[in-house]
């Protein structure tokens, strides 16, 4: 996959994409990530590239002419134009896994009050990460690079990583432990210890399940339950263990 990010700001994505799991997928070629200034598309000696709002109006909008032709610049046939924006779409799992599935990404970093609108016409998609105000698009486009590069094949590794995670099928993690057995009295569940792998995996099914039923019902309220599931929320529900837990 190849991400190309279009900025005001380059320098704000140096060090984010040189750590961790972005920086291992670079250098295992699973994915080419550019960075692109924006103002490298301006004319004249101060490289303008935003201009004050027709009809008056508080700060300033970015030009239809550089931003156009940056995105024209790096397109490709198989390019995909997401504009990080407030307006548009939440992102969420399902946003990021579709978006994952695309060869060629081009994200353009909104700034001051927006775009001339007449860019809109060369976007494909507009993606919000909230309901809050940010600066610009560069942070916005730092989660979303993030969120989908980990979905890519071979980036995190064990494919069951990223099955397993928050989210990745409307629940929510379960509990993670690791040494010592027992720390300021408290003690890590038995049942992890135990060696059974089909009674920890129910156990953890269990716990995602109630994980999200706690945290984040509306995630299950769209859910089509497998037979194992239903079973598990009743016991819940009913605050009864199952015949696996008592074994």
């Amino acid at each position: 996959m190849k991400i190309d990010i279009l900025t005001l700001f380059p320098a704000m994505f140096t060090s984010p994409f040189a750590e961790s799991i972005i920086k291992r997928a670079v250098e295992k070629t699973l994915v080419k990530i550019n960075i692109f200034d924006i103002r490298d598309y301006a004319e004249g000696k101060h490289r303008q590239v935003d201009d004050y709002p027709y009809g008056g109006g508080a700060g300033m909008v970015l030009k239809p002419d550089v931003v156009i032709k940056a995105i024209e610049n790096i397109k490709s046939p198989e390019a995909r134009v997401v504009y990080l924006s407030p307006q548009g779409r939440r992102l969420n799992q399902s946003i990021a896994l579709e978006l994952s599935g695309y060869q060629h990404l081009i994200l353009l970093c909104g700034h001051y009050e927006g775009l001339d609108e007449r860019i809109m016409s060369f976007i494909d998609d507009e993606i919000s990460i909230g309901d809050y105000v940010l600066t610009g698009g560069e942070l916005p486009a730092m989660v979303l690079t993030d969120a989908v590069i980990r979905l890519l094949p071979g980036v995190l590794g064990d494919d069951d990583s990223a099955r397993d995670e928050s989210f990745a099928d409307q629940l929510l993690e379960y509990p993670q432990y690791t040494r010592p057995a027992v720390y300021q009295e408290k003690e890590v569940p038995e049942i992890l210890l135990s060696g059974h792998h089909e009674r920890i995996r129910r156990w953890r099914l269990k716990q995602r399940l109630l994980r999200t039923l706690l945290k984040h019902p509306q995630l299950l309220l769209d859910r089509e339950f497998s037979a194992e599931e239903k079973e598990l929320l009743l016991e819940i529900l009913f605050n009864r263990e199952s015949d696996h837990e008592k074994s």
